[in-house]
């Protein structure tokens, strides 16, 4: 069920948009704009009715602040006023709002503005969502991996959690391609891709499809010890899966991995770790493929086999 925040002050106008709204709604209340901002951004909401006349910070201050808000700004947000002019209208959809109601309600105009609203919204985020995910695999794509990985380091640097950069490349990929042909390459990336990814399930794993047939996966929280371990299991899964290869060059698809753990700094960028992560590919690669070569918190290379 599709849920609604409704920020409003007022028992009775709360109990009106509840009863218009409830039977096809989860509906969450919240009185003040502080708290429905609190409840707004912890919450996954598909839109928010907010009233315009609340006590401290009144609703057109709380929807600037929803705009500006990673969490909320892309949640469409419906005024509530008795304030029917002009002015007051201009200044709520110039903040972001994307319509308004006007009180006494009509239950048949807030039924039909909710519902369209929700509509486009949940048809925004298909769209959105489509953009950003590799069609071949069904893993995230590069655009997505863009953005992620610029939101989670500067999450990172503020907390001063661990951050692992991991890259992967199929070995041998273009003598595969040349031997089987290209289909069969792409139902070996796709097989590839959902083995691993059925390794990174964590909440905090993110995994995408890089380019080709390379990937690369970011992990929070964990020591670069702890991050070594765990990608050697997911290079011996894809060993394990036991896709025959140009036996000129191996019996099996395999992957080589390389990877970083470190403490984010403010000074450095996620694309300078990014770098050194993919030499730390090269390495593996250059070692032998079918390797994991990593590179601890002080820069120290760890090596399989």
């Amino acid at each position: 069920m599709e849920k609604i925040l409704i920020i409003d002050d007022s028992p009775l106008q709360v109990a009106q948009l509840k009863d218009i709204l409830s039977d096809e709604y989860d509906i969450d209340i919240e009185q003040s704009a502080e708290d429905g901002f609190e409840l707004a951004r912890a919450g996954n909401y598909s839109l928010i009715l907010l009233d315009v006349v609340l006590p401290g910070m009144d609703g057109f201050t709380l929807l600037k602040i929803l705009q500006e808000e990673s969490n909320t700004k892309t949640v469409p947000v419906i005024m509530i006023t008795t304030l029917s002019d002009i002015e007051h209208e201009q200044r709520g959809l110039t903040l972001g709002a994307v319509d308004y109601i006007s009180k006494p309600f009509s239950p048949l105009i807030v039924k039909a503005r909710v519902d369209t609203h929700i509509k486009l919204y949940n048809y925004r985020r298909q769209v959105e969502q489509q953009s950003k995910t590799d069609q071949m695999t069904g893993i995230a794509n590069r655009r997505r991996h863009d953005e992620y990985s610029v939101e989670k380091w500067k999450e990172s640097v503020r907390l001063q959690t661990p951050f692992s950069i991991c890259m992967f490349d199929i070995d041998h990929f273009k003598s595969f391609n040349d031997t089987f042909g290209h289909p069969a390459g792409d139902k070996v990336i796709a097989s590839v891709a959902k083995t691993i990814a059925s390794y990174l399930h964590r909440s905090t794993d993110f995994f995408a499809r890089y380019g080709g047939e390379e990937f690369v996966a970011i992990l929070l929280g964990d020591d670069s010890d702890k991050v070594f371990e765990y990608i050697k299991t997911i290079r011996q899964a894809v060993e394990d899966l036991h896709i025959p290869h140009n036996p000129s060059v191996s019996e099996w698809v395999t992957v080589s991995i390389g990877g970083i753990t470190i403490i984010p700094e403010a000074d450095k960028s996620y694309d300078f770790y990014l770098k050194i992560a993919d030499a730390m590919l090269y390495d593996a690669k250059k070692f032998g493929r079918n390797r994991v070569v990593w590179a601890d918190e002080r820069i120290k290379q760890l090596y399989e086999k």
